[in-house]
């Protein structure tokens, strides 16, 4: 699908703020209604927009220690990469999983409310996958930047 500049002013909204009504947007990126929840239906149709949610604060919701763990597999075979992903896949206090190039094979965005915690995730997901060599934990002291807003 083709992003136009009237698109591209819908997703830079929505972004920032999907709770508007489709009048609001309209008038927002300047179009007509109709147009507007045609281009809507359209950009999630073709699954641009993949879904729209709720952000949680963290620090309210019990998980306030975040955690990137980078992950270093034993052997780089496929069938054993995706039974880790599954596995991570599967585990609530995983939010985000890249598989990456470079010394390390995964890097996780782990949210747990204390380390406690944090041992337990690691004995399920990490100690229990015989294909994890290693891995290595490093704990966020602050949040500087967070967004979900892909630049458009």
């Amino acid at each position: 699908m083709e992003l136009d500049e009237i698109d591209r002013r819908i997703l830079r909204t929505l972004q920032s703020n999907s709770h508007l009504t489709n009048a609001s947007l309209a008038e927002h990126v300047g179009i007509s209604p109709p147009a507007c929840l045609k281009r809507v239906r359209s950009l999630r149709q073709n699954h641009v927009i993949l879904k729209e949610v709720a952000i949680l604060n963290p620090l309210l919701t019990g998980n306030g220690i975040t955690m990137i763990v980078e992950v270093e597999m034993e052997r780089d075979r496929a069938d054993l990469n995706q039974a880790f992903i599954k596995r991570v896949n599967v585990a609530q206090e995983v939010t985000q999983s890249y598989q990456v190039t470079g010394e390390v094979d995964f890097v996780l965005i782990v949210s747990v409310p204390d380390m406690e915690a944090f041992q337990h995730f690691a004995e399920k997901v990490l100690y229990a996958d015989q294909n994890v060599r290693k891995f290595r934990t490093l704990i966020s002291m602050k949040r500087n930047k967070y967004t979900t807003e892909l630049p458009i």
